[in-house]
């Protein structure tokens, strides 16, 4: 099993992004996790169904998320994390295929593992298997699923910006990690996560788009 349970964005002003997607969204802050100063950052999560969408914002020089901030010329997409129940054989798979681990977490109810984005093109991309299937330490201890579903109520997918979206394709197929999202032609502001779609509750509102944090929302 591989699903799409995370997307994390990038942005200089974490009150501000935060505050725009919650007016715009319908959401509410569910956790901000002091885990990721660990990174040199510092976060905020909100439920959309039984997914997250997060925000992280750099607290001190040399991270991976400001160097982001400066390649891409603002905020943006930063990072995809899937939810599966086969860790170890996906890890193998990818070791198999050359792809480096940045970060590897164990935890007794989650194990993580980020791969690195040179090695999988377009993306910071993390592989977590939570005990049990459907929990999400990232969320914090006290989510509750479908808790604002006013205008949103699920994750659909991501679009990845690429040089080369047929080849980045194929490269994240051959990783077992073409889940819930598409590849379309790069922007002007090099690869990267360049779209969210998520699932309207008032299917009225299907079409609509809203730019937010360097990244297109599209209401599906």
């Amino acid at each position: 099993m591989i699903r799409l349970r995370q997307i994390a964005l990038v942005a200089n002003d974490l009150d501000a992004v935060v505050a725009e997607l919650c007016e715009n969204l319908g959401l509410t802050v569910c956790f901000s996790d002091p885990g990721v100063g660990e990174f040199g950052l510092h976060n905020a999560l909100m439920m959309i169904g039984d997914q997250f969408l997060e925000v992280v914002a750099p607290t001190q020089d040399g991270t991976t998320a400001g160097r982001l901030l400066e390649k891409r010329s603002g905020d943006g997409g930063y990072m995809v994390i899937y939810e599966v129940d086969d860790l170890d054989t996906r890890v193998a798979h990818l070791a198999q295929r050359d792809v480096r681990i940045v970060w590897a977490g164990d935890f007794d109810d989650i194990r993580g593992r980020h791969l690195h984005p040179r090695d999988v093109g377009g993306a910071l991309v993390s592989i977590d298997q939570p005990v049990p299937n459907g929990a999400w330490r990232w969320g914090g201890p006290d989510w509750t699923a479908h808790a604002d579903t006013s205008v949103v109520s699920a994750i659909a997918g991501v679009t990845v910006g690429a040089n080369d979206p047929t080849a980045m394709k194929a490269r994240w197929r051959d990783l077992g990690i073409d889940t819930a999202v598409r590849f379309a032609d790069v922007g002007g502001r090099g690869e990267g996560i360049d779209g969210v779609d998520l699932v309207a509750t008032d299917r009225d509102r299907v079409g609509e788009t809203f730019s937010m944090c360097g990244v297109s929302f599209t209401l599906v």
